[in-house]
């Protein structure tokens, strides 16, 4: 059974860091410490999942006016392939059933040296209740699509206005 456990400053250890800084790639990681001055600034969700109190993955989601942004989501390397992603996945969107949920992932239309795994983690999603709003933007050479659970619509306007409200909070260096 995974157990879940709200994370904040107080409470994150180096295992959460080191599965954040491996599982993403370093130009889609917001700096370890900005990202726990964000959690309280912005009142995000930093959520850490447990099996026999062994540390297998971490969620963050942004709620924001509209929709759940799904910001962040990693399961431990050695776990992956194995349905424990699935199983998270299910109960954060149990969780956020009350609103429309989006992420975004790396395009897998984009050329780039890791085509498979793009379509690997696309095609997971759709598996699970997502679909693709044929909304994206490229910032530092990646191009990304939005996901969607939910049954609201999601437009470009949308995705400008989730990325304002971030950085009024936080700007890249």
């Amino acid at each position: 059974m995974i157990i879940d456990k709200t994370i904040n400053i107080g409470n994150v250890d180096a295992n959460m860091r080191r599965l954040y800084e491996t599982a993403f790639p370093t130009e889609e990681q917001i700096p370890w410490d900005d990202l726990l001055h964000l959690i309280d600034s912005m009142n995000l969700d930093f959520t850490a999942y447990y099996v026999d109190g062994d540390f297998i993955g971490l969620t963050i989601v942004c709620p924001c006016k509209k929709y759940n942004w799904i910001w962040y989501f990693a399961v431990c390397e050695h776990l992956r392939g194995k349905g424990i992603g699935q199983q998270i996945l299910t109960q954060l969107l149990k969780r956020y059933s009350s609103r429309s949920n989006i992420l975004d992932i790396e395009s897998p239309e984009q050329t780039c040296d890791n085509p498979q795994q793009r379509r690997r983690r696309y095609d997971f999603y759709l598996r699970n209740g997502f679909r693709d709003t044929h909304v994206g933007r490229t910032f530092q050479g990646i191009t990304y699509t939005i996901l969607m659970s939910g049954e609201d619509s999601f437009t470009q306007l949308d995705y400008d206005d989730i990325i304002a409200e971030l950085r009024s909070f936080w700007t890249p260096k």
